[in-house]
């Protein structure tokens, strides 16, 4: 019998199984009504001591008291339902009075009993809030990591597309070339030309004839199609990348774009280029005798000013460097920062001896003292120098076009107020350990200067002269920016100051613990250093402060060197501290 009803069922194909046992209305209906494993996976457990009347009943609206009151006598019947049928209406022992209170204590009762009902909603509504969240969050973080991975790519991709067009025009002039010295087929000449070209053989020179020597090809700059994005969108105060850049204290900074290029310079008398995408020294700008105090980048070009009293200007796209040799995710086991120093005390690695010696273009000396103070716009630089000068320079011709004495300026705008004309007289000490031009900025024919007697004076470059002196500061100005508005000035006094610069009246300030050294701002933040190891931010769209930096995490016991220069664009944050090292931060 049983190996009848085997054979029967082998000889059965497995349509006409389905077909006999389940009808086809069942089939929809289980293909409907089918709950995949990963839904009944996340079923959360039933740990609620509430039921599910109890739930809906507190989800209902509370019955406002004229409703209460209009229907009393149903109500009371309810109650006395829920609390047990007594029935004290009909009880001529208990007063009138008795049975109200004891109606509004089994109103009140159960009023609570669903406040509790609805704070325990409450509070599994929280925690499924903080679960998604969560989840949230941690797609987020993927999201992140999948987009600095599609950055990185775009980078190489953009590397790799301009070494293609490089080849492509090399290969396009070696056809131009031979094409040049190619052979032409003889033209048929009649017995006149023929004459008049022996004659004219003779007479013609030599080097008309030969080919003037090929100019050296201008390098293709490398210029980013699409800038990084990755900083807007990580937290504010989030680390993205610490560097060793010197053994000394750094004195000056700045850097093109996010991401871009770096110029660090320090009391070691160096000045290094990095690569902040990969984080890495690519050459050295050599060429000053002392110290830089002061630089500026600006598209591919530096400008340095130096103890040595003089101000160089560098070209980085004549630069020799292939960003292909050291990205960033080169795998690399001893290399977890992507740094990949060589040796253990951390020390920037060296960079090769010639990647920077086609970038100089051309040194400007005129000042007879240290240049503290540099800034340049367009094809005009202004320098500012312990000499007590500001020069006005013209990048074109190289020369130096304007020198404004900034002690006569002082003695000018006092000298109506009084006979005495030294520096003094403006009312404000000098700092020994400040510089004389602490900042300045030129936008146009405006210039703006902050000196160590305290004062902001803002030049008119044609004229020459003072248009308008700021004071409030009662220190040595020692950072200054401004834009179509504003203008904010930080001083050794410890304050920042922002003036208004259509009235000349201060429009908002306040101030640190300690004087500021470094300030900064872009479109929503004014970031300081202040003597700390944290750059204080100030967001000028809620008003809120607020601390980056590697000083700002309580729970790190480390101790941190203390900031002294800070750059900011697009939320991107560079500070370089007193022990050589430069933080990258997202602000």
């Amino acid at each position: 019998m049983l190996q009848r009803s085997v054979f029967s069922f082998a000889q059965t194909t497995p349509r006409e199984i389905v077909r006999s046992r389940i009808s086809v209305p069942e089939i929809q209906q289980r293909a409907l009504a089918h709950i995949p494993n990963d839904l009944l996976a996340n079923i959360p457990e039933d740990d609620s001591q509430f039921s599910l009347f109890q739930g809906f009943q507190a989800s209902l609206p509370d019955e406002p008291d004229s409703h209460t009151k209009k229907h009393g006598r149903h109500n009371a019947r309810g109650q006395r339902l829920i609390g047990g049928g007594e029935d004290e209406d009909e009880d001529p022992n208990v007063p009138p009075s008795m049975r109200k209170l004891k109606t509004q204590q089994h109103s009140m009762s159960h009023r609570l009993d669903m406040m509790g009902v609805r704070k325990h909603m409450c509070i599994a509504e929280i925690h499924e809030i903080d679960n998604k969240i969560a989840n949230l969050n941690t797609m987020r973080k993927m999201v992140l990591d999948r987009l600095a991975g599609l950055e990185i790519e775009e980078g190489e991709l953009e590397q790799d597309l301009l070494g293609v067009e490089n080849q492509i025009e090399d290969l396009q002039e070696e056809l131009d070339d031979e094409a040049a010295l190619a052979p032409k087929a003889p033209e048929s000449l009649t017995s006149e030309e023929q004459d008049e070209a022996k004659d004219d053989f003779m007479s013609e020179s030599i080097y008309q004839k030969i080919s003037s020597p090929k100019t050296s090809k201008a390098k293709r700059v490398s210029k980013r199609k699409s800038m990084p994005v990755l900083h807007e969108h990580l937290e504010s105060g989030s680390k993205i990348k610490e560097l060793p850049a010197h053994g000394e204290s750094i004195t000056a900074m700045d850097f093109d774009a996010p991401w871009g290029m770096m110029v660090t310079a320090a009391l070691d008398d160096t000045v290094r280029v990095w690569d902040l995408n990969a984080g890495r020294c690519i050459g050295m700008l050599e060429g000053h005798l002392s110290s830089v105090r002061c630089l500026q980048v600006e598209e591919n070009i530096v400008a340095t000013g130096s103890m040595d009293a003089t101000i160089k200007l560098w070209d980085l796209s004549k630069a020799e460097y292939s960003p292909m040799d050291n990205r960033i995710n080169k795998q690399d086991e001893e290399d977890e920062d992507g740094l990949a120093f060589e040796n253990s005390e951390d020390a920037p690695p060296a960079p090769p001896a010639t990647s920077m010696q086609d970038c100089p273009m051309f040194s400007l000396e005129s000042h007879v003292d240290e240049v503290t103070a540099i800034h340049f716009r367009g094809d005009t630089l202004v320098s500012g120098s312990a000499d007590k000068t500001l020069r006005q320079w013209d990048l074109v011709k190289g020369r130096c076009v304007q020198t404004l004495d900034v002690l006569w300026a002082a003695a000018q705008a006092t000298a109506t107020s009084t006979t005495d004309s030294t520096w003094r007289s403006t009312g404000r000490s000098t700092d020994a350990s400040a510089d004389f031009v602490g900042a300045i900025q030129v936008f146009d024919a405006a210039l703006a200067c902050g000196t160590a007697d305290g004062m902001v004076r803002l030049w008119d470059l044609r004229s020459g002269q003072v248009h308008r002196s700021l004071v409030g500061h009662t220190g040595p100005v020692t950072a200054l920016q401004f834009d179509d508005v504003h203008l904010v000035t930080g001083s050794m006094d410890r304050s920042i100051r922002i003036w208004d610069l259509r009235t000349g009246a201060i429009a908002d300030a306040y101030a640190y613990d300690h004087p500021v050294t470094s300030m900064m701002f872009d479109s929503r933040r004014i970031v300081t250093a202040a003597g700390e190891n944290v750059v204080k931010v100030y967001d000028k769209t809620d008003g809120r402060h607020w601390a980056c930096g590697p000083g700002a995490d309580e729970e790190d016991k480390t101790t941190h060197s203390i900031i002294e220069r800070v750059r900011i664009k697009d939320g991107y944050l560079v500070e370089g501290r007193k022990d050589g090292t430069v933080g990258v931060w997202s602000c």
